[in-house]
């Protein structure tokens, strides 16, 4: 096998196929393991794990004693070099990879024939087949000006050091919503621009309230429903100026519009793949054409290290002749890792009217569960259950709270197993818990007691 790409994806994958005992040559560019583990999901995590640090201890005041907060932005600079990424250093993940007899080749590949591959002066003939799995870059968006200026992409955000004085973001996605509350709990002067009306617009319009009222109480400035329109250095820093005649000035800028996918460079065409399309279609089973497959990033499904992984088993499972998995993406999950977090699996109201549902909403604020009052401090949230008032099953769900991304677990397995909603009703939940929030949405338990945390609660008619 030839695997074009070795990011958390590819490698896995990868690594699977060596230990069924495949010849695996693999063709990075970058690093092996790719954006995730040096530039994404775990330094970024360990980061946002510090900034909760501190806005824990400064909860303090008034509920348990009180507490003087002093951020020292070196201390976290200095464990992401050394200790989350070692320095950007994947000498360990290449010696993991050609321990097991991967063949290991640095550079750019492309296609020469539908089963070869040449990257630098070396081709690769692939005598079962090649996956393609070069995953994504970040979106520059071609406002005047910004080429000319020093701006940060995750890259730059990640690996900065010293913490900058200010920061003006694009974007206000997942990546700036995390990063720019994570800069702004050490110190940093933070405005977040967004296009739209609101922050995280994918999500349910009550999740964006919650973070934008958490971003305001935390002093990060949002503006919303404007776009840069052009981009300035001056001695001063970074000028940003707007669609709507704002001006704004920062230290830095950090881009975070999203991410693109470009198969210009590849040599699809000598596969009879189309090169110049947005993803690369892939049939039930990942499968671009014959003895050709894609996963990750370019297979256009969900731009998440958790479905790449995911393909990455069907991808192997039949190469290796093993049980037939069809990919079943209803059921996705998807988790902000804000202060509070924001989870959703499945699809939102929205979704769920514009595909002809007819939809029940069960709608409970995490302050007004029993968990929720007693968290006291850093309790807001909300859980937004859809529901097909039809099948009367669960569609999709939204959590918004502390330890959101956890309390999705069992929401999760809902959607994926069309669970009704009766049973969901008839569970037994452990109390008092954040996931127990669910039941109480649900009207499960504690009609008469859930009065005292949430004077107002009614269970919906058709609930009852």
């Amino acid at each position: 096998m030839v695997v074009l790409g070795l990011g958390t994806s590819g490698e896995d994958l990868a690594l699977q196929l060596l230990d069924a005992g495949l010849e695996v040559a693999g063709i990075e560019a970058q690093l092996v393991g790719g954006e995730c583990p040096y530039w994404a999901c775990i330094p970024s995590k360990a980061m946002i794990r510090s900034g909760n640090l501190l806005q824990e201890a400064r909860r303090v005041n008034g509920i348990a004693g009180s507490a003087k907060v002093e951020p020292d932005w070196s201390l976290l600079a200095a464990r992401v070099r050394d200790e989350i990424t070692g320095n950007w250093d994947d000498s360990y993940a290449v010696e993991r990879f050609e321990g097991k007899g991967g063949i290991l080749a640095r550079g750019w590949g492309r296609f020469t024939s539908p089963n070869a591959v040449a990257v630098n002066d070396q081709v690769f003939t692939a005598r079962k087949g090649i996956v393609i799995a070069t995953g994504s870059t970040p979106f520059i968006p071609p406002i005047p000006g910004l080429a000319e200026v020093d701006y940060w992409t995750t890259h730059e955000a990640i690996a900065a050091d010293p913490l900058p004085e200010s920061l003006i973001i694009l974007g206000g996605g997942a990546v700036g919503c995390e990063l720019g509350q994570l800069f702004a709990r050490f110190g940093t002067d933070v405005t977040i621009i967004e296009g739209s009306n609101r922050l995280l617009s994918r999500e349910e319009p009550e999740a964006s309230e919650v973070i934008m009222t958490v971003f305001e109480d935390e002093g990060v400035t949002v503006v919303t429903g404007e776009h840069a329109a052009s981009v300035s250095q001056s001695q001063e820093g970074i000028n940003v100026h707007t669609d709507a005649g704002s001006s704004m000035l920062a230290a830095h800028l950090l881009v975070a519009t999203g991410r693109t996918v470009d198969l210009s460079q590849l040599g699809l065409e000598t596969a009879g793949l189309d090169g110049s399309a947005r993803f690369i279609e892939v049939d039930e089973r990942m499968r671009a054409t014959e003895g050709i497959w894609a996963m990750g990033d370019i297979s256009g499904k969900a731009m998440f290290t958790h479905v790449g992984i995911y393909q990455s088993t069907i991808i192997a499972n039949q190469i290796m002749g093993k049980s037939q998995l069809i990919p079943d993406f209803e059921a996705l999950p998807r988790v902000t890792f804000t202060d509070p977090e924001v989870a959703a699996v499945g699809i939102t109201e929205a979704n769920a009217e514009e595909q002809g549902f007819r939809v029940a909403i069960a709608l409970k604020q995490v302050p007004s569960t029993f968990r929720g009052w007693l968290h006291t401090v850093g309790n807001r949230g909300i859980i937004k259950l859809i529901i097909d008032e039809q099948k009367r099953v669960l569609l999709g769900a939204t959590v918004v709270g502390p330890n959101a991304g956890e309390v999705l677990g069992m929401l999760s397995l809902a959607v994926h197993e069309k669970t009704q909603i009766e049973r969901l009703r008839s569970m037994i939940y452990a109390f008092p818990t954040f996931h127990g929030g669910i039941g109480e949405a649900l009207g499960a338990y504690g009609r008469g007691t859930g009065k005292v945390v949430d004077p107002t609660y009614e269970t919906s008619a058709y609930l009852d």
